[in-house]
């Protein structure tokens, strides 16, 4: 049975202008890939409350599971509880359950619940709380749609919440080969190897090291000893030693 397919939908002006380089990406690649969840596709929208609706339905239609990271804070260009209400039809309003959270959080760190704070609170109906053990305000799950801060920190507090409650396949496994020679040696040996072996995936990542070219033949996969079986192969092919 294949593994559930997920993608994530990035939301953010700070990200397309390169004023902020995205490390959620990586985080959730790594943490889907060892739970058995295969992400397939990652997008990248500003804060536009079409555009952001337009992914998130396309995506949600596509794809197991979608992720989206940024636009639940609270100022005016924090959009995205609103953009998730229209793309499922759902009223989005300040919840209560949200709101205890938050005034139990900033009545004991001394800090006013003002109306901006209290734009974490808005929750779409149907929706399900998403633990923030850092900051406290919640992220959201709607059908399946999980839906997370930008900050880093929080962004992988969230996932590591909502992470248990889904059911994975088998973790994607990986070995590499490095081989001292340019792609255009390997390239038809390697396509070869690809075709012989469908249910793998092989990629080849070009490098150079003291003026010399070089690459790293990655293969993945869920068989361990298919893996090793086929690098050990590939490495016969492309006679290359230490493997």
């Amino acid at each position: 049975m294949p593994n559930p397919t997920a993608a994530m939908l990035v939301i953010g002006d700070e990200i397309l202008s390169g004023r902020t380089r995205d490390a959620n990406m990586y985080h959730l690649a790594g943490e889907l890939t060892k739970a058995g969840i295969d992400l397939e596709e990652v997008r990248v929208v500003s804060d536009d409350q079409d555009r952001i609706v337009a992914a998130v339905r396309a995506l949600s239609d596509t794809y197991d599971h979608v992720f989206t990271s940024g636009g639940i804070g609270p100022t005016h260009d924090d959009i995205t509880a609103d953009a998730i209400g229209i793309a499922f039809d759902a009223k989005v309003d300040v919840r209560e359950d949200a709101r205890s959270l938050l005034a139990a959080h900033y009545a004991q760190t001394g800090r006013e619940l003002n109306e901006a704070r209290l734009r974490m609170a808005r929750i779409p109906d149907g929706a399900t709380l998403i633990n923030n053990p850092v900051s406290v305000a919640p992220g959201f799950s709607l059908g399946n749609v999980h839906v997370m801060a930008g900050v880093p920190s929080v962004f992988t507090a969230m996932v590591a919440s909502v992470l248990p409650t889904m059911t994975g396949g088998q973790p994607l496994l990986s070995r590499t080969l490095q081989m001292m020679r340019g792609e255009g040696d390997l390239a038809a040996p390697l396509a070869a190897m690809a075709e012989a072996h469908p249910d793998l995936s092989f990629g080849s990542y070009p490098f150079q090291k003291d003026g010399v070219y070089g690459s790293n033949i990655v293969v993945r996969g869920t068989d361990d000893a298919q893996l090793t079986k086929v690098i050990a192969e590939l490495a016969k092919i492309l006679d290359v030693e230490g493997v």
